[in-house]
């Protein structure tokens, strides 16, 4: 929206221009040069004008440059208007019908306003990716907390990832693609229920960061060839965070995997969960209530709070009962922790419902 308010300033400005000069010339000057100087300046404004704005809509969409990408390319396009200036003296020079002095001067301001638009135009859609002969000048940012966030549909769904940003725990401005966002609108709108509530739910999970003040969003429209001919949305993700130097924010193991080998830094929602757990120590004590037999014989299966599995040995025929154990080891892996324990021995429960161990048992023979 805004290239195009650009756009039509500058055609504005372009157009003005060219009726005010066309307007004194027609009155400084005899009749016999009012054709050539009026030719030569509609033809060479024109013209100029519709070269550079045609070279700027085919060029490629990239994101919104930085205030200071503009000022250099507006001296980049001064800088090679000045040099252009000798070589409209050199063509007028060369035409048997040679426009006036006043008609020179006001083509040289044509270029030099359709240099300045044109370079401005191309430093703000590849300001990410520009590199110019001047060593270190670069507009991308640098630093580490200002590069992307992009989410995949797998962190979207997840939804977590709404309240990490809206407490700040990321500091970085988020993009979702456009190819994120078709391929959520796709499982949405998919014949299998579950498929359907998972996207349906992602949707609103977006609706909700778009409407928080506190998280910075944006839908990126960029549609760059590479991206859009590489096959998968998981190859597209990579592709499109190396461009824009962002890191990638899931919920997939294997795409975790993949972004670590292909060089792509990646944020996993789950291993963040997972070190946010509490730390158990070998030979702690604890209480579970044991729902399922485990794989091996003597083994039970309890669960905790925040989803962490626990062990049980001795523990199979336990079930629906609350134990205390003894932890043994514990395992952190990206799907998940996993504590194994020693069974000690049953809870029971007060008249409050809390879950307390049963009384010990005397030995026979033993005093008061």
């Amino acid at each position: 929206m805004l290239l195009w308010v650009l756009r039509g300033i500058f055609w504005v400005v372009l157009v003005a221009f060219m009726l005010a000069q066309a307007s004194s010339i027609e009155i400084a000057r005899e009749a016999a040069d009012r054709q050539a100087n009026f030719i030569g300046l509609v033809v060479s404004g024109f013209g100029m004008g519709a070269f550079v704005f045609f070279v700027d809509v085919l060029t490629p969409r990239r994101k919104l440059g930085a205030l200071a990408g503009v000022f250099f390319a507006l001296i980049v396009g001064l800088l090679i208007s000045v040099v252009l200036a000798p070589v409209v003296e050199m063509v007028n020079k060369s035409y048997t019908m040679q426009m006036s002095d006043e008609a020179v001067k006001a083509i040289k301001w044509i270029v030099g306003i359709c240099i300045c638009y044109l370079t401005i135009s191309i430093v703000v859609r590849t300001k990410d990716d520009v590199r110019f002969v001047i060593p270190y000048v670069e507009f991308a940012k640098q630093t580490k907390g200002a590069r992307p966030l992009v989410l995949d549909t797998s962190a979207i769904v997840d939804g977590r990832i709404a309240d990490l940003c809206e407490n700040r725990f990321f500091d970085a401005p988020v993009v979702v693609p456009r190819f994120v966002l078709n391929e959520l609108q796709l499982i949405a709108d998919s014949a299998d229920k579950l498929k359907r509530n998972r996207g349906r739910r992602g949707l609103d999970v977006l609706n909700k960061m778009q409407a928080s003040s506190a998280i910075d969003i944006e839908i990126d429209e960029t549609n760059a060839a590479e991206i859009e001919e590489a096959k998968g949305v998981d190859q597209k993700l990579l592709l499109f965070s190396k461009a824009c130097n962002g890191r990638i924010a899931t919920t997939d193991y294997n795409l975790t995997k993949v972004a670590q080998v292909r060089g792509v830094d990646v944020a996993n929602i789950n291993d963040l969960a997972n070190l946010l757990k509490v730390v158990v120590l070998p030979g702690e004590q604890m209480q579970v209530r044991i729902v399922k037999p485990g794989e091996e014989a003597d083994q039970g299966i309890g669960y905790l709070d925040d989803g962490t599995m626990v062990v049980v040995e001795n523990g199979r025929n336990k079930i629906g009962r609350e134990v205390a154990l003894s932890v043994t080891s514990s395992l952190q892996t990206s799907a998940g922790k996993m504590i194994f324990g020693r069974f000690e021995s049953l809870l029971t429960q007060d008249e409050s419902g809390n879950s307390r161990r049963p009384p010990a048992r005397r030995p026979a023979g033993t005093g008061m």
